[in-house]
């Protein structure tokens, strides 16, 4: 039980990680300029926040249950990752930590320019749109992002054969900026700027911090378990 409280928190952490990284932060600031449409009416704007949080919540949770379900179906897929998943997680974790420290160059997309686009898709959605675009920003994985669902929460999922939950928490955590600036945004819209800048000197730090601890760990998987190499 301690193991899959500790993989929820896992899966916050990494999801809320992703959410203030800068290409799915984007999405994220995409999405509030589209709650913030309707400044002054309460419900609607919270009711904006929710619906893009459910909107990637469901996405991941699909995704989780279609990718951890599949694998977990096919008998011989199912053996080999039971027997070399921990072998692959050490140097799953190292990349995943290159990645976060800015050690991999990877080419990204800002996503503005698909969020705008987007947005004139779903104006006439009303406010149901702010699903779509939970929807279809959840999907719109840039190298940040699919390192850390791809990288770091699937194995983590199938190892715990856990392909609802752990995904429906990571698409929960990657909803959370725009929840709170909803909630910022319908009570005090003068605290948003306040707000977002807090949240990208703390995206600094928990972006760096984050990618030391999985390279360290992935780096002692990697001897001990994938290498065999005897530290003690």
């Amino acid at each position: 039980m301690t193991e899959y409280w500790l993989g929820i928190a896992t899966a916050a952490w990494l999801g809320f990680l992703c959410s203030i990284s800068p290409c799915p932060l984007a999405t994220n600031i995409a999405a509030i300029s589209f709650v913030s449409r309707k400044v002054g009416k309460v419900g609607v704007v919270l009711s904006a926040g929710v619906l893009y949080t459910l909107g990637r919540t469901i996405t991941y949770a699909v995704l989780g249950v279609l990718l951890v379900g599949g694998l977990s179906a096919a008998p011989e897929m199912s053996h080999l990752l039971q027997k070399y998943m921990n072998l692959l997680m050490g140097p799953l974790l190292i990349i995943v930590a290159m990645a976060l420290l800015d050690m991999l160059k990877l080419k990204t997309s800002s996503g503005s320019g698909m969020g705008e686009a987007m947005q004139k898709k779903v104006e006439k959605a009303g406010v149901f749109g702010a699903f779509l675009l939970g929807v279809l920003f959840a999907l719109s994985f840039c190298p940040t992002s699919a390192a850390l669902f791809f990288g770091s929460l699937l194995p983590l999922a199938i190892k715990m054969q856990s392909g609802f939950v752990l995904p429906g928490v990571f698409g929960v955590a990657t909803g959370l900026p725009v929840l709170l600036f909803a909630f910022l945004l319908a009570f005090s819209a003068n605290k948003v700027g306040q707000a977002y800048n807090k949240l990208a000197k703390f995206e600094v730090w928990a972006q760096r911090i984050t990618g030391a601890v999985f390279l360290i760990v992935g780096i002692g998987m990697t001897l001990t378990i994938t290498l065999g190499v005897k530290l003690w």
